[in-house]
């Protein structure tokens, strides 16, 4: 039996573990469990119809992304699991009756490659407010209501748990990497080699120190986000809609009271873990703005993460060159809960040799190598 093995327990590793189980191979997923990962810092919003980015590729990566949680989530749910993910709709606030217009031509155009995006139609002011209680009233809105909310800690929970369910091995420790006399990669875990017939690297924004070990230098750079959650007294917050302002921010809401805004995109920095005044003041100002009544929520913590960016921002995946035992995938970016899930499947079919549902040349893994 082959074994696979992958370095890197985010929610692209969780889920590529979980698409190999039980497909006939002996499967090992080690994570060294760092702070700051992104997926055990993000909540997800899964909306990728309304974005005004143009690149096609990312585009048609995203749509397959959230399309594929109509498959998965089904999965996960009758095998007992909880995936954090609840489907709520979006929307996507403004004061300029044009954009919102354009927005939903946009939106409706997309819909016709995309029925997942489901209803899509223009609120008012006095509509628009009641959805998410604590917005201002100078907000009209374009509503999708097949838009998703997605706690990443606990989808990543349930993928590894389903993983370990059909014999995926997890371990816990520093992977490092080295050739063999013939040039081949090995894996070794707290110095230990581990037997692989193949490696699959998904170490978000650590994978360029560990790919060094082996003379290749990739463009893996870190963003750091910091995400605040508060908490209100009303506690039917479980099923109100993902708010999309229009800066560079989100609100959204799960189960007891419990809102999360942000983020802060912060380029500048050395992987620090650090809550910044500066960067709880950006997130928070900007909530206060679209919602000023929030200004009574407790404040309940700030989680910081790194979102794993590539050149161009667009994820690469495939086989690194003079590496053929190993797979790679990166550059997620803030579209990690998004992407990640359909992702870690595209990479499971690479390794089992199976086709694929993307065009990889669309994302070349030598597009992001230095």
């Amino acid at each position: 039996m082959d074994r696979i093995v992958i370095v890197g327990g985010g929610i692209l590793g969780a889920s590529t573990a979980y698409h190999l189980a039980g497909q006939g191979k002996e499967v090992m997923l080690i994570d060294r469990k760092d702070p700051g990962q992104a997926t055990d810092a993000a909540a997800g919003i899964i909306c990728p119809w309304l974005s005004q980015r143009r690149n096609k590729a990312w585009y048609s990566l995203a749509k397959a992304g959230a399309a594929f949680y109509s498959e998965l989530i089904p999965r996960l749910e009758a095998a007992g699991l909880e995936p954090g993910y609840k489907q709520v709709g979006a929307i996507s606030i403004h004061t300029d009756q044009d954009k919102l217009t354009k927005m939903e031509e946009r939106a409706i155009q997309r819909r016709e490659a995309a029925p997942e995006i489901g209803e899509i139609r223009q609120l008012t002011e006095k509509e628009t407010g009641p959805l998410f209680p604590y917005l201002s009233d100078s907000f009209s809105s374009v509503y999708v209501s097949g838009a998703a909310r997605v706690d990443g800690r606990l989808l990543r929970d349930a993928l590894l748990e389903g993983a370990k369910s059909k014999g995926v091995a997890i371990a816990h420790g520093t992977a490092a990497l080295r050739r063999d006399t013939v040039g081949n990669c090995e894996v070794l875990v707290d110095g230990a080699k581990i037997e692989a017939d193949k490696i699959i690297i998904t170490a978000g924004c650590w994978a360029g120190d560990l790919l060094r070990q082996i003379g290749i230098h990739m463009d893996v750079r870190a963003q750091k986000a910091q995400i605040a959650h508060l908490r209100v007294d009303d506690k039917d917050t479980e099923s109100w809609p993902v708010v999309m302002p229009p800066n560079d921010q989100y609100m959204l809401s799960f189960p007891d009271g419990r809102i999360v805004v942000g983020a802060t995109h912060e380029d500048e920095h050395e992987m620090d873990l650090k809550t910044t005044v500066g960067g709880i003041f950006e997130v928070l100002n900007k909530a206060l703005e679209i919602a000023p009544a929030l200004h009574r929520a407790e404040f309940i913590e700030t989680r910081v993460g790194f979102r794993p960016f590539t050149t161009g921002f667009l994820p690469v995946i495939g086989e690194l060159p003079d590496a053929a035992n190993v797979l790679f995938a990166n550059g997620l970016g803030a579209s990690g809960l998004t992407i990640g899930p359909f992702l870690g499947k595209q990479l499971a079919c690479l390794a089992l040799g199976e086709e694929l549902d993307i065009d990889l040349s669309m994302y070349r893994v030598e597009n992001a190598m230095l």
